[in-house]
């Protein structure tokens, strides 16, 4: 029996009744309960195309207790959204994790204090994060730790583009741009950056979305709760994993009606912006409701406060053992890219737990 292929998640309707669309009036949620052991039932859905499976659901719905499911009960829209493969984004292949190296060209990063925001540093640096085993490069210019004022885009643009020219042509993996600014985000394309990675989710500035479509560029669309300088003064939320669910839904959808499509889409549900430590450790532990977006997903968790508040480890740059687990988990629920500063551990920790999971090995 040949089984009918699915539509591809670009071409799938944005907004119909039990669907995923802007400003969907959602009554149920379905998180996959996301399993990698051997061996794996006939019967289990893949997870958007990669090593994960499931075949049970946890059921969310606003106000009510969160329940388990049969993969029968999923609705097809879900379903397909669910399992479909990822086509590669920025020159990354979707069927793995990918680490995105972190590259603050800023001087007042929360976690490494503006050590690269020379072009030579950050050119030095950028290698070495390569050689570590990151599959992409994120380069920012402008700090957006809690409480971090607003850059303006002369000033963010003449943080980064020395750095761009510097790296335009030298590296083997692509480069991409953190910045909420549209006139950033252009000169930064224009030195080879693929990817336009916006904490504001594409809320800051309303031209940056129109340039994305444009340049037929990707981009990933982050959650985050108020601006950075406010976003820590008491974030709170009806359900936070829900709220973020919609926010990312409604914003996928106008990207995709500007023409930017859901295969160059990249979503992010924003660790620690806007959340305190009970809303970080929700939206970990339900993290792979966002494959419901039907988009790859990104997992920014690196260094970030709640881990330092959960551990103790102070300050940032001492919370490498807790990011390279969070890291771990964020693999486990299917996370396409996993954003972080500590690259070549990481890289260890997923080339052994990637080991243990199939239980086999390949010499390189």
């Amino acid at each position: 029996m040949t089984r009918r292929q699915p539509a591809r998640p670009s071409a799938l309707p944005l907004a119909k009744p039990g669907g995923i669309g802007q400003q969907a009036a959602m009554d149920a949620y379905y998180r996959p309960l996301v399993r990698h052991d051997q061996p794996r039932p006939d019967t289990a859905l893949p997870l958007a195309g990669g090593p994960g499976w499931f075949t049970e659901a946890a059921l969310h719905r606003r106000g009510a207790e969160v329940i388990r499911v049969d993969q029968d009960a999923i609705p097809d829209a879900w379903k397909t959204r669910l399992t479909l493969p990822r086509t590669a984004v920025a020159g990354m292949p979707m069927d793995r994790v990918n680490l995105m190296g972190i590259l603050n060209v800023t001087p007042d990063s929360f976690s490494d204090g503006g050590r690269h925001k020379q072009a030579v540093q950050a050119l030095a640096h950028a290698r070495d994060l390569a050689a570590g085993g990151a599959h992409i490069i994120d380069i920012g210019g402008e700090s957006t730790r809690p409480g971090a004022q607003t850059v303006p885009a002369e000033a963010e643009i003449a943080r980064i583009e020395p750095v761009f020219a510097a790296l335009d042509g030298t590296l083997d993996i692509p480069v991409s741009i953190d910045t909420r600014k549209s006139a950033v985000a252009e000169v930064a394309a224009a030195h080879g950056a693929g990817l336009i990675n916006d904490v504001s989710g594409f809320t800051y500035d309303p031209m940056l979305a129109h340039f994305a479509a444009r340049k037929k560029l990707a981009v990933c669309v982050m959650h985050a709760r108020g601006d950075p300088e406010t976003m820590h003064h008491d974030p709170r939320y009806g359900d936070v994993l829900l709220d973020v669910f919609d926010f990312l839904a409604d914003q996928v959808a106008m990207l995709a009606g500007l023409g930017v499509p859901r295969d160059r889409i990249i979503v992010d549900p924003g660790i620690g912006f806007g959340k305190n430590t009970h809303h970080n450790l929700a939206l970990l532990t339900g993290l792979s409701l966002f494959h419901g977006l039907g988009c790859a997903l990104l997992l920014g968790a690196s260094r970030k406060g709640f881990i330092g508040q959960i551990s103790g480890a102070s300050p940032a740059a001492a919370r490498g053992p807790g990011s390279v687990a969070v890291a771990l988990h964020g693999a486990r629920e299917g996370a396409q890219i996993l954003r972080v500063h500590d690259v070549a551990e990481t890289a260890q920790a997923l080339a052994l737990w990637q080991a243990l999971r199939s239980g086999e090995y390949h010499d390189p």
